[in-house]
């Protein structure tokens, strides 16, 4: 991925950004803690694939913004495009994909939905967010993470990287379906067994059902035989029973009418009680109707009082509304008063203010004239200032070119001393290190020579194992048919057994031939396994002596791939020390060349010149900054004159103001006291509440004699429940009457009805008598029909389990056969997932992997790695080593990743090295892992972020740095550094300054 352009409106700390990568191949993006650099890198992240450091999508919305949008322009395989990817504040992310067409304008490529275009970016770049940071990104506190594990950690460090953790669920997969598995064949297997024994039962089972068919036709002919002759019974007894029915029913109807008999008696009886009652009523006539006349003269009298309590109620709200107003104008007038009273006041507390303001007024004409001597001599100064300023810092400017071009020079004669030396010590090791190759590379030859030997013990060790196998597998096939020939052999102890070969049955003489032949083929069978299993011993000790042999020389030879790369590192050394000897005099010639330039002051030339020419004309303008601050000063303190001149004149101002006003407002308080004093004595207000109270003494209402009445209205109110009964009671005694004679005349007709009913009842049952009961004959019938049923019923059901039993078996049979079939399928598929757990385990591809990676990660380091030493460094990774505690008879190799670094003094663990050598070799190999992890994705690494923490490095290790950022950058289109260290920053010739404003954060590109 080539990066061309960004765009940001609203994201995190940026209202309106935009960055073109194409203005620049290696920048720095400096700025304060804070300013925003780091929010660059999230917006790439965000656009491209929706993840950055905030924790949801509103988060990355600017504080007080409705929504987000950030555009990206980028190049990925030779092609175009751009993604652009906006959000409203509590709306779902839009997202937009294009290409670039030939007509140079961009086609939308968005799929249906987000996530389908997601992925489709992802496909397009071959990157996805984890490699991507950790490929291009090169995140602070991370160029270390890798080497400071310990080596048995390393590699799973790698895994991580590598992403095989998914090898590792794809094992556990494995497992779990080989489990389930296992414990389907468990289940299977013990299903088998009764299965089998079922089987066995089917000849029993066929007997007992012929059986059961004879006794069910005998039990269903006695059946039809009691059912014909519990019909004819039934016939007959069923004409007695219309006779029962007829005499159930006169029955049911005479007992109906004594109930009503009986109602209608209750009926009366209630009639009669109730004309009782309302005579009694009548009977108090006048004593309830005087009652009632008493009530309603208490009544008109409450009537009359609670008019002329009305009357009272609405005179006193009067008065309390007059008396009301009255208080409320006594308080506004009040309220005037006391305002007018304190502005008066408040006017003569400003004239004395203003009396002590007038008497300072020739002290501040004297200032005025002070603050305009200096003000005439402060602007002069200005005018020279304006003048002088652009020389400073023009000045300024000069001055720091020369001194970094000073610096340049220093810093390459630094480099240069640094490698005349680092040469000279690694020419005069030439000797040494010739004689050293010559010793390793005779002791190479030798293990090359063991190496030969021991690849044929190995060959002839995996032909004994296969012969091995092969006789296993026979013995496997003789176990088989022996067992069969038992099976037989069991079939044919069993009576009336078949031969087994044309399943006839066989006489005693057939049988025993059978049965000696069969075991004759079991003896000759256990002789031929017996054989073989002597041949397995024999070969098993040949392969114990080749295995312990090959141990025996894999040991010898363990030094000899650590003596393989120790030769080409010698012989790399040596080319390398014969080259540093041709360029030993041009570097001398350089350094010298440099330190007369130095020493004489030759470079920048141009800027020295016009240095001396500013310096020249700042001498004729005579400006003195000191001065200027001075009289700058003397201008503020007599500032104050202005602010009081200002003063004086509002002073007159006010002073004139008062003189008009405070006459006034005399005047106007006098004016109110005499407002108050007419209407407390004479108003209209105070002539209505007269009035009103006059009216109240001459209406006389008592309310004492008001409560008395009601009370007693109250206690006659009992007399009118009464007085209303009685009227009820002289209108209903006529109807109740009527009503009694209604209901005995009822009673005598159902009294009638009753009579000749029963006379009817009894004449039916004289005739029933008459007709025979068959009653007895047909239970005893009945019950017979229902034990055949019974014993015909139980002969089905025994018949119909014996048929489910022979369909069952049937069925049990075909699912032995379909059992035994998914037996051996499920063991086929049990072997293969065994297989793909050890495949996809740790010692399986993830091993492989990370062995098949290691050579290419050392080779990568190692190329990085001589780029940035000058061929001084190479990096070795160990995979295997002795363990300490094994004995020396029984080596045990352990899984390590250790890393040695070879220079000139030698070989060394990592661990030993510190400062820049450690710096560099951690650059390298984090470098080298972020193209193996890009390849790994399909890609290839084009752009480079660092941001590794500039901060803890020293000057002459950020020299380092960037030494090998300019090393590397011709492999890249794009590398971004991330600093706020001005000493870092000064070294790139691309800036991107980033600074925090009230507008929000803003970019600056400077070349």
């Amino acid at each position: 991925m080539i990066p061309l352009q960004l765009t940001l409106k609203n994201f995190l700390s940026y209202r309106s950004a935009a960055l073109d990568f194409r203005s620049f191949h290696t920048a720095c993006v400096c700025g304060a803690n804070g300013a925003g650099k780091s929010s660059l890198l999230e917006a790439i992240t965000w656009v491209l694939w929706g993840q950055s450091r905030a924790a949801t999508d509103d988060d990355v919305i600017l504080m007080g913004a409705k929504d987000v949008r950030v555009d990206f322009t980028f190049i990925s395989n030779n092609q175009t495009y751009r993604v652009i990817r906006s959000r409203a504040v509590g709306k779902s992310v839009a997202l937009d994909f294009q290409v670039e067409t030939n007509k140079g304008n961009f086609r939308s490529i968005t799929a249906k939905s987000v996530r389908a275009t997601q992925e489709q970016i992802t496909f397009y770049l071959k990157l996805d967010y984890d490699t991507f940071v950790n490929s291009a990104y090169l995140r602070q506190g991370r160029a270390d993470e890798f080497m400071m594990r310990r080596p048995s950690e390393r590699k799973q460090v790698l895994a991580d990287l590598l992403k095989l953790d998914r090898y590792e669920e794809l094992s556990e997969k494995a497992k779990e379906v080989g489990k389930e598995l296992k414990g389907k064949i468990e289940q299977l297997q013990s299903n088998l067994e009764p299965l089998e024994n079922e089987l066995k039962r089917r000849g029993e089972i066929g007997e007992e059902a012929g059986e059961l068919e004879g006794q069910l036709k005998q039990l269903e002919g006695q059946q039809k035989q009691d059912e014909g002759a519990l019909q004819a019974l039934q016939d007959k007894q069923r004409d007695r029973a219309n006779w029962e029915q007829q005499v159930r029913w006169q029955q049911e109807r005479c007992e109906q009418l004594q109930r009503e008999c009986d109602r209608a008696q209750q009926d009366r009886d209630r009639v009669r009680q109730r004309l009782n009652e309302l005579q009694q009523l009548c009977d108090r006539e006048v004593e309830i109707t005087a009652g009632y006349q008493e009530l309603l003269q208490l009544q008109q009298q409450e009537e009359v009082l609670s008019a002329k309590f009305q009357t009272y109620q609405d005179s006193q709200q009067q008065k309390q509304q007059i008396e009301q107003q009255l208080t409320q104008k006594l308080n506004d007038l009040n309220l005037e008063i006391r305002q007018f009273q304190t502005r008066i006041e408040t006017l003569e507390q400003q004239q004395q203010e203003l009396q002590e303001t007038l008497r300072r007024a020739p002290e501040i004409s004297a200032a005025l004239v002070q603050l305009q001597q200096h003000r005439q001599r402060l602007q002069e100064l200005d005018r020279l200032q304006l003048e002088v300023s652009p020389l400073s810092q023009r000045r300024n400017t000069l001055l720091v070119e020369i001194d970094r071009a000073r610096a340049k020079l220093s810093a390459r004669v630094e480099q240069l001393q640094v490698r005349v030396s680092e040469f000279a010590r690694i020419i005069d090791d030439i000797p040494h290190q010739r004689k050293k190759l010559l010793d390793i590379v005779a002791k190479v030859e030798a293990l090359k020579k063991k190496k030969v030997y021991r690849d044929r013990v190995n060959e002839k060790g995996q032909e004994s194992n296969k012969e091995i196998a092969r006789l296993q597998e026979n013995e496997n096939t003789y176990t088989q048919q022996i067992a069969e020939l038992e099976t037989k052999l069991t079939l044919l102890k069993t009576p009336e057994a078949l031969c087994p070969l044309c399943e006839r049955p066989l006489d005693a003489h057939h049988h025993q031939q059978v049965v000696e032949k069969t075991r004759s083929q079991q003896d000759v069978l256990n002789e031929r396994i017996w054989q073989l299993r002597q041949q397995i011993v024999a070969y098993e000790a040949e392969v114990k002596n080749l295995r312990l042999e090959y141990k025996q020389l894999t040991d010898e030879l363990v030094p000899h791939e650590s003596l393989s790369q120790q030769q080409g590192q010698l012989a790399s050394e040596l080319d390398r020390a014969f080259e540093m000897q041709e360029q030993m005099e041009e570097i001398k010639a350089e350094l010298a060349e440099l330190e007369n330039a130095i020493a004489a002051g030759n470079f920048a030339l141009e800027a020295q010149t016009e240095l001396q020419n500013l310096d020249r004309q700042l001498q004729t303008l005579h400006y003195n900054e000191e001065t200027h601050a001075l009289v700058r000063g003397e201008e503020k303190r007599w500032r104050w004159a202005e602010v009081k001149q200002a003063n004086l004149e509002d002073a007159k101002r006010k002073q004139e103001q008062i003189d008009i006003q405070k006459p006034q407002l005399q005047a106007q308080l006098q004016q109110l006291r005499d407002a108050v004093e007419q209407l407390r004595l004479n108003s209209p207000l105070q002539r209505q509440l007269q009035e009103v109270e006059d009216a109240i003494a001459q209406l006389g209402y008592d309310r004492t004699q008001h409560q008395q009445l009601i009370a007693a209205a109250r206690q006659a109110q009992s007399w009118q429940l009464p007085y209303q009964n009685l009227q009820r009671a002289r209108g209903e005694i006529p109807e109740q009457q009527a009503r009694l004679t209604a209901t005995e005349q009822q009673l005598q007709a159902r009294q009638s009805e009753t009579a000749t009913m029963r006379e009817h009842l009894a004449s039916l049952t004289a005739q029933m008598t008459q007709i025979a009961d068959y009653s007895a004959e047909i239970a005893s019938l009945e019950g017979k029909v229902q034990q055949g049923r019974r014993e015909r019923d139980d002969a089905i059901a025994r018949r119909g389990r014996v048929q489910q039993q022979l369909a069952q078996i049937e069925r049990f049979q075909t699912q032995y056969e379909e059992s035994t079939e998914e037996l051996q399928s499920l063991r086929r598929k049990s072997r293969v997932y065994q297989e793909l757990a050890r495949a996809f385990g740790k010692n399986g591809i993830q091993a492989l992997t990370i062995e098949n990676i290691l050579p290419n990660l050392e080779a990568q380091t190692n190329q990085i790695l001589a780029r940035l030493t000058g061929n001084q460094l190479h990096v070795q990774f160990i995979t295997q080593k002795a363990s300490k505690s094994a004995s020396k008879r029984k080596a045990k190799t352990i899984d390590t990743l250790e890393i040695l670094i070879a220079d000139a003094r030698g070989t060394r663990p990592y661990e030993t090295y510190s400062g820049g050598e450690a710096f560099r070799i951690n650059f390298s190999i984090r470098l080298a892992l972020a193209r193996l992890l890009a390849q790994s994705a399909g890609t290839s690494l084009q752009m480079l972020i660092i941001d590794e923490g500039f901060g803890t490095q020293d000057r002459e290790g950020c020299d380092r740095l960037i030494a090998a950022i300019n090393a590397i950058a011709s492999d890249f289109s794009c590398i971004l550094t991330v600093t706020h260290m001005p000493q870092f920053k000064e070294a790139f010739q691309t800036r991107i300054e980033v600074h925090k404003t009230e507008a929000g954060s803003q970019l600056q590109l400077l070349n």
